[in-house]
């Protein structure tokens, strides 16, 4: 018998989508049948959250995560008393909300450490309103890297049958190459690895993808793949690792989607994001919305799970309060999230 995990989900950025998103995941009985999730953030504002969603819901505050009740057509909230709501203004990046968001995510970090929580999933922050707070997080993955204490960690994407971890993430493009050396690529492949046996791949099959067109063409293009993308994939097969490359970013996502391979290891930000997102990500323009933002985003290397949603505050929408902002990617988070922590066996009685 198995004790469905306590999940912890962080509220995000208060003037963006984040408040809407929840409400709309936990309005669903199929979530309240795998976990017991409890929102970390401030219950005036997911009142607000509710009221746009347009769904029926009760909120409980709780001070403390054993008060919870975990029941379906309630929202048990730890409400953190940060967000004026009389002072916030959606659709815009703020101090307060950005300061907020932080505070969430800190306190979450320490439910999941302290073990109360089993899995931590986070709803969309700003990086410009963490930065008004005074805060110099370049997002999320770094936060949790800092508040956990973690020198090795990476970003995993996934949607569908494609899972992308990423060497480098937020920096420029002009920093990139820098950045790309033996040790980095090895210990990005060791967090593939690792991840895939964490969701039960007994032999995981990773593809590293080239930095440069053509795989660098012995040098023509660039020697990253020479001096440093090779050694780290030979490396790592020494190692006793099943992995392939470099290998042309123009082909690898496509096979990887075709089952090809377990996980991608892609080098920069965008080479991994791209792929995934059209994968994930469908607009319509004659209805002029997106139809389906599918994907999730992993921390690997943490101590603790975390997952969260593969997009934005979507400041527009939010401060239309149109109530049509999508909760597919935060359903996917929240039932991975559960997965893993399934995986790892925290939740058993």
């Amino acid at each position: 018998m198995k004790l469905k995990p306590i999940i912890g989900i962080t509220m995000g950025d208060a003037a963006g989508i984040g408040p809407e998103i929840i409400a709309k995941t936990l309005s669903l009985n199929e979530l309240y049948d795998v976990c017991r999730p409890i929102v970390i953030g401030d219950a005036d504002v997911m009142t607000e959250g509710v009221k746009t969603a347009s769904v029926q819901l009760k909120l409980r505050l709780v001070d403390d995560v054993s008060k919870a009740a975990f029941i379906h057509g309630s929202i048990d909230v730890l409400d953190l008393h940060n967000v004026n709501v009389l002072e916030l203004k959606m659709g815009g990046p703020q101090a307060m909300a950005g300061k907020a968001s932080v505070e969430y995510v800190e306190k979450a970090v320490k439910l999941a450490l302290s073990g109360q929580v089993q899995a931590i999933v986070t709803a969309p922050i700003s990086k410009e309103a963490v930065h008004l707070a005074g805060f110099s997080y370049s997002g999320h993955t770094e936060m949790l890297a800092q508040f956990t204490g973690t020198s090795d960690y990476a970003m995993m994407l996934t949607t569908g049958p494609l899972r992308v971890i990423h060497v480098t993430t937020h920096v420029p493009l002009s920093q990139v190459p820098e950045l790309i050396k033996k040790d980095r690529v090895l210990r990005a492949i060791q967090l593939a690895y690792k991840t895939m046996l964490g969701l039960s791949i007994d032999e995981p099959r990773i593809a590293v993808a080239a930095l440069n067109p053509h795989r660098g063409e012995g040098g023509l293009f660039g020697m990253e793949e020479v001096e440093e993308i090779i050694p780290a994939v030979e490396e790592a097969r020494r190692m006793g690792m099943g992995v392939k490359g470099p290998i042309s970013a123009d082909t690898v996502f496509a096979r990887a989607i075709g089952g090809a391979y377990d996980v991608v290891v892609a080098m920069y930000h965008d080479q991994g994001h791209i792929p995934v997102k059209l994968q994930g990500h469908k607009w319509d323009e004659a209805a002029g919305k997106w139809v389906a933002v599918a994907g999730v985003n992993v921390t690997v290397g943490l101590p603790i799970i975390r997952t969260s949603v593969d997009h934005g505050t979507a400041y527009g929408k939010a401060g239309r309060r149109e109530g049509t902002a999508n909760p597919q990617s935060l359903i996917e988070a929240v039932k991975l999230a559960v997965k893993l922590a399934e995986a790892k066996g925290v939740a058993r009685i």
